[in-house]
């Protein structure tokens, strides 16, 4: 077996010796955690949207919160569109 050199002042060679992570054992976690806020985000603005559209076509509080999520209380505080 022909012995390999590897050379550790690049990415693949850094990896090789230490692995993944860096000798600190920081990770950068802020583009994952950024992720899960804007998706969270993005389902309470669609809620709201679907309740403002249910409320724009007269459909009771209870059936929108039953369609929603929502409460009754956050529902009734939705301004209707014309």
């Amino acid at each position: 077996m022909k012995a390999r050199y590897v050379n550790p002042y690049t990415d693949f060679g850094f990896k090789k010796l230490f692995g993944a992570e860096d000798l600190l054992g920081v990770v950068d976690t802020s583009y994952e955690e950024g992720k899960s806020e804007g998706k969270a985000e993005g389902k309470i603005e669609s809620k709201i949207e679907i309740a403002l559209k249910m409320k724009n076509r007269g459909e009771p509080a209870e059936k929108i919160s039953e369609y929603t999520g929502l409460s009754i209380e956050e529902i009734n505080q939705l301004k209707p569109t014309e």
